[in-house]
């Protein structure tokens, strides 16, 4: 009977398939497996960018398959990338190209000082950038200039030869995590890490860490990190480098991370989530305790990037200042980046990655059994590393002790509430959110933001433009304590300029800034940010 049943089943499948020709048979399968994949990487995509961008970058992919469009694209990209480099090609003209015949010996000494007068005046000037007070030849300046004179031959990989450099190293990451909550009992006492090149690396080593870690503890290998739209830049880095999936979260109105808007995106591949203390476009310290609270819940990781307040807001903290928690003193914690080369005021190329613990910390590490040149070990992403920048920070930081750093956090933290009350004091102008540290942003809805900072640039300014919203931040240091009121006078006199005069400078970038932000295709920015990297370097 079962046999009977079979037989027709297949003398009908045989006599509906006959009426159609062997290859189409054989394509149909394929073709609906090409379908299938098409559909699932659309599928994938809107996932990762959304419907409505998916759909303009499809659009926008095909308009530029008509002829003569991509040119037309190209050349007009061109023109941005060339308005960028404002003419630093023809500052080219002249540089080496190889080698000289004969050296200069001593008298290189000379030509260096020649060009380092061609750069711009930055004392006071800058948003961030130089953290150290004073000038460039004396007080702690002149002592760093010192430590890591001492030290420009060593290298800590060679440990067994330079232990002096393997004591500072040890000594600057003890000290720093004790800044930020060893000491305390919530922190589990086994708080480690190590110095890297800055807090990019810092951050990169963090994600690397938590990927691995999160591999090993549950298995996740399509690994996915969610951030606030206001977390740095090097986390979409990592997430490059180490193929991870991001997933960027809008901040709250307040500029804060968005907790709830975070917890809907935590999936069985979230490795890691992101906050920031404070964040570097306004200066506004992320809800660390919520954020650590999610992250216990879940059992994911939780980086706080304190790359900017790192050697701030404990101070900060003890001179009064409402800071909320943010350490390892915070639950869920498991990871930290602080810059010493900011706040710390050590050389520039030095920074602290630090870990809750050992266990965590262990995945950082790439250990090499096979290679013939031996066996092989690495902590951080660079192999050799210059000792001399580990001596520079040690410097930094012995010599200035608590109480040092105490005075600097106070003179930071007062001219940073002068200059929001002087901002407050200009009707056109208005602060983004409510700073927590030394960073300030604002903005303006009655004149162009952007056209206030070229004419500031025109008088010697150099601040940090920022988008969604458009504004301008001023990351304050010690080099602005006595030239605030210099800077407000400024200000008051750009944003009147361009009231009176509304309209773009000869030179100025506010055309292309308030492009960028309202150009839909963002790749096509991002293209533009590439070639022009690639024009210059």
């Amino acid at each position: 009977m079962e046999s009977s049943f079979f037989s027709h089943m297949r003398a009908a499948a045989n006599s509906f398939l006959s009426e159609y020709e062997p290859l189409n048979l054989l394509l149909a399968p394929l073709l609906a497996l090409l379908i299938a994949r098409i559909l699932q990487c659309f599928v994938g995509v809107v996932n990762e960018k959304g419907l409505k961008a998916t759909i303009l970058g499809f659009l926008i992919t095909s308009v530029k398959l008509v002829p003569g469009v991509k040119r037309y694209i190209d050349a007009e990209k061109q023109k941005v990338v060339d308005k960028l480099q404002s003419g630093s090609k023809s500052k080219r003209d002249g540089w080496s190209t190889e080698l000289p015949r004969t050296g200069l010996g001593e008298g290189v000494i000379e030509k260096m000082k020649e060009e380092k007068r061609n750069d711009v005046v930055w004392q006071g000037k800058c948003s961030g950038t130089v953290y150290i007070g004073g000038s460039e030849s004396e007080g702690h300046f002149s002592l760093i200039n010192e430590a890591y004179s001492m030290f420009a031959h060593t290298n800590p990989l060679h440990m067994d030869v330079f232990q002096s450099v393997v004591r500072f190293e040890v000594e600057v990451v003890a000290m720093t995590a004790a800044l930020l909550g060893s000491k305390e009992k919530a922190s589990g006492g086994q708080i480690c890490g190590n110095m890297t090149s800055g807090g990019t690396e810092s951050i990169l080593l963090a994600v690397k860490t938590s990927r691995d870690y999160m591999k090993a503890k549950r298995g996740i290998t399509r690994p996915e990190m969610i951030i606030p739209e206001s977390a740095h830049s090097a986390y979409d880095k990592a997430a490059q480098y180490f193929n991870i999936k991001l997933l960027r979260v809008p901040v709250n109105k307040e500029f804060q991370a968005d907790v709830k808007g975070i917890r809907r995106h935590i999936n069985k591949n979230t490795i890691l989530i992101v906050g920031s203390a404070p964040g570097f476009p306004h200066g506004i310290i992320d809800p660390i305790e919520e954020l650590g609270e999610l992250a216990s819940s879940f059992g994911i990781c939780f980086h706080v990037d304190l790359c900017l307040g790192g050697f701030v807001l404990p101070f900060a903290r003890k001179l009064g200042y409402p800071i909320p928690p943010f350490d390892f003193s915070v639950e869920g914690v498991t990871s930290i980046s602080v810059d010493v080369h900011k706040y710390g005021l050590a050389p520039k190329g030095t920074s602290v990655v630090l870990y809750r613990n050992h266990d965590i910390r262990k995945h950082q590490f790439v250990a090499v059994t096979e290679w013939s040149g031996g066996l092989y070990v690495s902590p951080t992403i660079a192999g050799s590393r210059p000792g001399a920048l580990i001596a520079g920070a040690w410097a930094a930081m012995i010599s200035l002790g608590q109480e040092g750093y105490l005075n600097n956090t106070r003179e930071t933290m007062e001219v940073s509430k002068k200059l929001q009350r002087g901002i407050k004091d200009i009707p056109e102008l208005f602060v983004i959110g409510r700073p927590d540290m030394t960073i300030v942003a604002f903005g303006s809805n009655v004149v162009d933001i952007f056209e206030v900072n070229d004419i500031l640039s025109s008088k010697g300014w150099h601040l940090n433009a920022l988008q969604r919203p458009n504004s301008i931040h001023i990351c304050l240091t010690l080099q602005h304590v006595t030239i605030l009121e210099d800077f407000l006078k400024d200000l008051k006199e750009s944003v009147q300029t361009v009231k009176q005069n509304p309209g773009p400078i000869n030179g100025g970038l506010a055309p292309i800034y308030g492009a960028a932000g309202k150009m839909p295709d963002r790749g096509m920015v991002g293209e533009l940010l590439v070639n022009f990297m690639d024009s210059t370097c």
